[in-house]
């Protein structure tokens, strides 16, 4: 018979940088704020954000990056510590102080539960009235696809994600075409604008 046909594959729902904002607004426990900005900031996979330890957030200034450790497809990666994400996080640590995980769990000695995080998270959608079908997942989708937007070249966003191959990143290809809306000809740059302008005062 003939082979099966491939299935195209889904766009992710991205949600745009003020839905963000606004849902993780919404988030009334402080430990699930900063867990699913860590999330969206970093571009993680739930099970990476789970599993951080304090000593994975290397603070220095001349570095400020998220180590992943043993991601999907087993290999260490480093992505961006931003900022913002750096004072939640030292208020964090002065309410919490974490020991061996970042985000502990109920139970001693165990992580934060991926079902907290999806709580938190329809929690928090709910409230801030987001229609569309999302789910933790979808933070990850949005840190590509804002990056992207903001003009962030295919290759480091991959780097960032971890994905194995850059074929996975460009997806978000297809679900920025906001991304041209700051885009500029050449011929629109001020250098080149300046040449003609007297042409017509002869």
């Amino acid at each position: 018979g003939l082979p099966p046909r491939p299935r195209g594959r889904k766009l992710p729902v991205v949600l745009s940088m003020e839905e963000v904002a606004h849902l993780l607004s919404c988030v009334g426990n402080f430990k699930h704020r900063v867990m699913l900005k860590t999330i969206y900031s970093a571009g993680l996979r739930i099970k990476e954000a789970v599993c951080l330890k304090p000593k994975h957030i290397e603070s220095d200034p001349s570095r400020m990056v998220i180590r992943v450790e043993q991601g999907k497809g087993r290999k260490d990666r480093y992505t961006v510590l931003s900022e913002k994400l750096l004072l939640d996080l030292r208020e964090y640590w002065r309410k919490y102080s974490p020991q061996k995980w970042l985000f502990a769990g109920q139970k001693l000695d165990s992580h934060i539960s991926t079902n907290s995080v999806w709580s938190a998270f329809s929690a928090a959608r709910k409230k801030a009235g987001i229609t569309k079908e999302c789910s933790p997942h979808t933070l990850r989708h949005c840190f590509a696809s804002h990056l992207l937007y903001k003009g962030y070249d295919l290759y480091t966003i991959s780097q960032l994600l971890g994905h194995s191959s850059i074929r996975t990143t460009t997806i978000y290809l297809h679900i920025t075409p906001a991304r041209y809306v700051d885009l500029k000809s050449p011929l629109d740059f001020s250098e080149l604008q300046k040449e003609g302008q007297n042409d017509d005062k002869e």
